[in-house]
């Protein structure tokens, strides 16, 4: 298991907690007629975001990927990238670094961003003045 986050286009994502939800099921069976490895069919906010993440968070996969093993393994990180979504899995030891790293470039890109693995659950959409405001938690 890992520790999973996901950032998303604010645009494409409801509002409505129910609806939020489902729409993120919908997402998760990675049902699009392309790979999720390449960040090249996203929006360009959430790659903006992929491409700041992979210095701290190398890329397991995909054309970011490098056969150079970090000193720190356990910092590479399955993303499964969609058309307005990038799920991110990391290794539960990074949970705290992680959040921290993915929730500060989701408020500089203005993107959404949703803690998948926390009980709660929580939703965050860009706010005034570059902050992610709280939409909603479980």
């Amino acid at each position: 298991m890992s520790y999973d986050l996901l950032v998303f286009d604010p645009a494409a994502a409801p509002k409505d907690r129910a609806e939020f939800l489902s729409w993120w099921e919908q997402q998760s069976q990675w049902a699009e007629q392309h790979g999720y490895d390449d960040p090249a069919i996203t929006t360009s906010a959430l790659r903006g975001w992929f491409l700041e993440m992979i210095l701290k968070f190398p890329a397991m996969n995909g054309p970011f990927a490098s056969d150079d093993v970090p000193e720190d393994e356990a910092t590479v990180t399955d993303y499964s990238v969609g058309s307005s979504v990038i799920y991110a899995g990391f290794a539960w030891s990074k949970m705290e670094p992680a959040y921290e790293e993915a929730f500060s470039l989701a408020a500089k890109h203005r993107i959404g961003f949703f803690d998948a693995s926390s009980e709660k659950g929580e939703v965050w959409l860009p706010g005034e003045g570059g902050q992610l405001v709280l939409l909603h938690s479980g």
